[in-house]
């Protein structure tokens, strides 16, 4: 079998635009630590080493990270732990010599490292980009219509309870507007920037079905699951609680998780949701990484499937393909100038995108952008 590294450049390039994405300029100090993995792994040849021995379609960079944080909270070492965010406590600081202490530690479990990253794929649930998908499903919500949420690249399921979560936006003006479960342990919180309104409806989906497909969808009972998801969160107090709190809603309500590609397994899970339903399949930073004639294949499902029933095809993705390069939208919708140069300048941000069908006519529309952890959303969409 052959074994494709990746080219440490490729890794580094990687590193520095996640790391530009969830921790910009002007950033909340939380976000720091996220950052500073990201940039210390850009910055050093001997950590780039390790994470070139990845594949470069397994996400090097992320998988890197996610498999140092494994570590971490599983080792505990002084004084890189205290770093780390603690569950019911404030995010710490970071401190001066964390950069120096994590390239340290990563080298003297060089072995663990490259051992964790060859059995794992990374798998961040991100229950927070649910505020992405909240805001898409407006027009439906509105409607009043019964929903089947489908949500393709499930990982554990956490989106598929996106109507069990509070959600709380806060505009420019400061106006905040809260939505859902006011007792939920799960509260996201996201920024409304730019000069649009987001249209968002007061009350949450009326799902009257749930499905989740994924190559690997992830068992949650499962404490070395849970450990390994909690290593992908990004190590933000607010991602590290949002996930606590989603997984315990998982686990006490689940829902059926399909295993399979998503093309082979829709037709049968679709063939017994009811023709009054509308149907939303929903996708977080999935499709950005099929290529090109699996993500055509896709759409060209979608569109058949569309002439048949109505559909909304909601998904929450970088442009593509992925990198300074990108020219196009995962749904295929045209991407405005502005766009494009805001990805030329390196920083990754989630395209939030709708495709609608009704009655067989198809309307394709860019919604807004959105942080990778939904701190910030701005509305595009006129």
């Amino acid at each position: 079998m052959v074994i494709h590294r990746s080219d440490p450049r490729v890794v580094a390039e990687q590193a520095a635009a996640v790391a530009a994405a969830w921790s910009p300029p002007g950033a909340p100090a939380s976000w720091a630590l996220t950052a500073a993995q990201l940039q210390t792994l850009r910055g050093d040849d001997e950590l780039l080493a390790i994470a070139a021995t990845i594949e470069p379609g397994r996400l090097p960079a992320l998988l890197f990270g996610a498999a140092a944080t494994y570590l971490v909270l599983e080792l505990e070492p002084d004084p890189l732990r205290d770093w780390f965010p603690r569950l019911g406590h404030p995010q710490p600081p970071l401190g001066p010599g964390f950069a120096d202490a994590y390239r340290c530690f990563c080298l003297e479990h060089r072995e663990r490292l490259i051992e964790l990253c060859g059995r794992h794929r990374y798998q961040m649930n991100e229950v927070a980009r649910c505020a992405d998908l909240l805001a898409a499903l407006a027009p439906a919500i509105a409607a009043g219509r019964p929903l089947a949420l489908i949500d393709i690249g499930t990982g554990a399921g956490l989106a598929l309870h996106l109507d069990r979560y509070r959600y709380v936006f806060t505009g420019p003006d400061r106006h905040v507007t809260t939505i859902g479960d006011p007792s939920s342990g799960v509260v996201i919180s996201t920024e409304v920037r730019g000069e649009r309104r987001v249209p968002l409806e007061p009350e949450l989906p009326r799902i009257a079905e749930r499905v989740g497909i994924d190559i690997e969808p992830l068992e949650l009972n499962d404490p070395a699951v849970r450990s390994w998801l909690a290593a992908c969160v990004p190590q933000e107090i607010g991602a590290v609680t949002r996930f606590h709190h989603a997984v315990e809603i998982a686990r006490s309500r689940p829902v059926p998780l399909v295993r399979g590609d998503a093309l082979a397994a829709l037709p049968g899970v679709l063939a017994e949701i009811a023709d009054d339903v509308l149907v939303c399949l929903v996708d977080s930073y999935v499709h950005v990484f099929l290529d090109p004639d699996e993500l055509e294949r896709f759409r060209a499902f979608v569109d058949e499937l569309g002439s048949r029933r109505d559909l909304d095809w909601i998904s929450v993705d970088p442009l593509i393909p992925i990198g300074v390069d990108a020219n196009a939208s995962v749904i295929g919708a045209p991407v405005p100038a502005p766009l494009l140069r805001r990805n030329q300048a390196g920083a990754v941000f989630g395209v939030l995108a709708r495709v609608s069908y009704r009655d067989g006519a198809r309307t394709a529309t860019l919604l807004g952008t959105a942080h990778p952890s939904a701190a910030w959303l701005e509305w595009l969409e006129p």
